[in-house]
């Protein structure tokens, strides 16, 4: 293929069964979504009710082999099941139809695969391709020998995807010590950013909901934004100054999903964990969406779940100057209704991210004693010192400290 020549697009036919766990219609349009973003044209829909999946072929044969005709008739040469699908399941479904078959969790894979730019996120792509790959080695078999491209054979794992059980697990266990070393020298740098004292803001939320555009305006940077799911997939930290002079630094997270596939969930919990060191979170979504309220939700559990419980989270409602009229904030000053496209909205979002930070910090008074140097170094490192003078029984110290140092303070309150 000539160099300046674009790969041409797959045609795929999207495969979905209704089982009462959730909007399957929503789904199916974010699977499609998905499905552009990897380089694939939806051409079709085959939904189903029923009670639960088939074991062999999960939609049952008689409708795979409507959806075989269906295929052949329109051209398709790529299926996408909407749900995880066993190794054998994969296997019955590519020999019954002919046609090559990804579930949603390997095209999630394959778009992490295609835009991961750094060292940590390759890896961590294809840590999670591993883990995918190993409990289907048996039941996949022929379907693991194709080599040919295109969605579901792309990633760093792709030269690996017929080695053995044991090859696979020295991989894993491989790439999990590298993520420790660059984990451990992401430590250090935040044990640099604590000695700065400079808080840090984390940007969450749904993919494709405008995170980097915010980014953007609020430090001048100039972070790749695409209209597509996905488009920022390494973290991104830039200088952020607030009106009140104060510096701090905002990071932009990779995106979230529906039903966001467990390996995934695992594999970058250490990128997605800035946001649960972070003095402030601001949890972004697409006012403009009808699925705003369930991206919202699917973010607070992430939160939830990454231990974020304490930590101010300032709701940003983005693209409001699409909206015919404003929203009235439920919380003012945790609800922001903004336009990073345009700009709108986003002093009264730097002061709510200065007054969140400004209510983190509380003055204590304390009499340490000095068998506690190294509360006394933290408190020095991580809050600041007001006054301190030598008593026969300690130090006693004022001094401003985040409240989530409370704790440990607590027992030497004056």
């Amino acid at each position: 293929m000539n160099q300046n020549q674009k790969p041409s697009r797959q045609r795929a036919v999207l495969v979905g069964i209704d089982i009462g766990e959730y909007d399957l219609y929503q789904s199916l349009d974010e699977l499609s979504e998905l499905a552009d973003t990897a380089g694939a044209d939806t051409i079709g829909r085959f939904t189903q009710n029923r009670d639960g999946q088939d074991n062999a072929t999960f939609i049952g044969g008689g409708k795979l082999r409507e959806i075989r005709d269906y295929c052949q008739e329109y051209g398709a040469d790529l299926l996408i099941f909407d749900s995880e699908l066993s190794g054998s399941q994969l296997r019955n479904i590519e020999e019954l139809t002919g046609v090559d078959t990804v579930d949603r969790t390997m095209l999630i894979l394959d778009i992490f695969a295609q835009r991961a730019t750094s060292s940590e996120g390759k890896l961590q792509v294809e840590l999670a391709q591993q883990k995918y790959l190993l409990p289907r080695l048996i039941g996949l078999g022929g379907a693991l020998s194709r080599q040919g491209g295109g969605i579901g054979t792309r990633g760093p794992g792709e030269t690996k995807l017929e080695s053995d059980r044991r090859h696979i697990r020295r991989r894993i266990n491989a790439l999990e010590q590298e993520l420790k070393e660059l984990e451990k020298r992401r430590v250090l740098m935040r044990r640099k950013r604590d000695k700065n004292e400079v808080p840090v803001i984390a940007i969450v939320g749904y993919t494709n909901v405008g995170k980097s555009t915010l980014l953007n305006r609020l430090t001048g940077a100039d972070i790749y934004v695409q209209d597509q799911l996905f488009a920022t997939l390494d973290p991104t930290a830039r200088e952020l100054r607030l009106p009140d002079g104060q510096r701090s630094v905002i990071i932009d997270t990779v995106g979230l999903v529906q039903r966001l596939p467990h390996q995934l969930v695992e594999a970058f919990k250490s990128t997605l964990e800035v946001a649960a060191e972070a003095d402030v979170i601001l949890n972004v979504c697409d006012c403009t969406s009808p699925l705003a309220h369930s991206q919202l939700e699917v973010t607070n559990g992430l939160l939830a779940e990454l231990g974020c419980g304490g930590i101010p989270v300032i709701t940003v409602y983005n693209k409001a100057d699409l909206l015919p009229e404003p929203i009235k904030p439920e919380r003012p000053g945790r609800v922001v209704h903004i336009s990073a496209r345009e700009g709108l909205g986003l002093d009264t979002l730097l002061r709510s991210i200065a007054g969140c930070l400004a209510e983190s910090v509380e003055q204590l008074s304390l009499l340490l004693p000095y068998s506690e140097g190294g509360l006394l170094e933290l408190i020095r490192r991580s809050g600041k010192i007001l006054s301190e003078s030598y008593e026969e029984d300690g130090v006693a110290v004022k001094a401003l400290l985040h409240k989530r140092y409370h704790h440990l303070a607590a027992p030497y309150l004056r």
